[in-house]
């Protein structure tokens, strides 16, 4: 028998006003603006240096953040502003709409590595649970509610942080690599199915696959028509490594990629990231994700790239991780998330 939640409204308590952290390496504290951007690309740049230099925050990331509908940068955000001037430390909290089985508020941003080990994490970390406390608080949906958080694994600082501020290490995401060098073994996909490079065309039909065959997934929810427009109409979205499988007229998979030149440095090699792969719940078992991973990677030997990589739930239900293993890939690093459950 299912138990029957009351709205989050009675079950989460928080503060009608927000204090501002005090600190003592902080000049002020204040809501982001526009004006802020570049600042606070500087400090996650510096922060994914340190913590994972593999993938970096972009710029066109976080001006994203401040243009979507559902963010109001007066309440959601945070920075604190160094004596010099520089912004050394940032929150937000991110409050997604398309709420269909689960009600979440992620938190992203953190500490200038220069000045971490003060305190300042713990400042900002209590101000931005306070803040998502309150955004869950404000919905009368009788769904789960829960507060996000993201750790790489050679970030220690920021897990100890997460545990330290009361949130719980919930799963294990695995980055896994595929090097290039390597042939890639063709394949087939079911009769009646084909592989096709996707088009801006496609967006709304690839839109609508993704949120259905992700509504299986741990923790996800349907994507807003503004971040998926942010996506596949970033600077970095990749449609020559991007691909579709369709059924007659009808999308049952896709594999979406970025490639960010400016992190080839950091990591060490040249390559895509692919974002997203999926196929429909009905669509799966006939050698659709294989094919599409393959078209995939053949396109990036094409272009000469190093290897390909991707994130991938270690407890996925699909058994993506065996997928993308017997497609040779292998794992890199390691990424936590932890949550704090309503």
């Amino acid at each position: 028998m299912t138990k029957t939640l009351r709205p989050l409204n009675e079950r989460v308590t928080a503060t009608a006003r927000l204090d501002l952290p005090v600190h003592a390496d902080v000049a002020e504290w204040r809501a982001a603006t526009e004006a802020d951007i570049d600042g606070i690309w500087q400090l996650r740049e510096a922060m994914g240096r340190v913590d994972h230099p593999n993938y970096l925050t972009t710029r066109g990331a976080i001006a994203a953040d401040f243009g979507y509908s559902h963010v109001n940068a007066a309440r959601d955000s945070l920075v604190g502003v160094h004596a010099d001037g520089r912004i050394v430390a940032n929150g937000m909290v991110l409050f997604p709409p398309r709420q269909e089985t689960l009600v979440r508020s992620i938190l992203i941003g953190g500490v200038h590595p220069e000045l971490r080990g003060r305190g300042m994490g713990r400042e900002l970390l209590a101000w931005q649970v306070g803040r998502a406390k309150q955004q869950l608080a404000s919905s009368t949906k009788t769904l789960p509610g829960w507060i996000f958080a993201y750790a790489d694994e050679r970030a220690p600082q920021s897990a100890r942080l997460f545990e330290r501020g009361g949130l719980d290490l919930t799963r294990y995401f695995l980055s896994l690599e595929r090097p290039l060098e390597e042939p890639v073994r063709p394949v087939e996909p079911a009769e009646g199915i084909r592989i096709a490079a996707y088009t801006p065309a496609d967006s709304a039909q690839v839109h609508s696959a993704r949120d259905e065959a992700f509504m299986d997934h741990w923790a996800s929810q349907p994507m807003s028509d503004e971040n998926w427009a942010a996506f596949v109409g970033g600077r970095w979205f990749r449609a020559d490594l991007s691909f579709v499988a369709w059924a007659g007229a009808e999308v049952v998979g896709f594999v979406l990629s970025t490639a960010n030149e400016n992190v080839w440095k950091t990591q060490g090699f040249t390559g895509s990231y692919i974002d997203l792969v999926g196929v429909t719940s009905a669509w799966r078992g006939r050698h659709i994700a294989q094919s599409l991973l393959a078209a995939q990677l053949e396109a990036g030997r094409a272009l000469g790239h190093d290897r390909v990589t991707l994130a991938v739930d270690s407890d996925s239900p699909t058994g993506a991780l065996g997928l993308y293993t017997g497609m040779g890939f292998h794992a890199a690093h390691r990424k936590m998330a932890y949550t704090l459950q309503f």
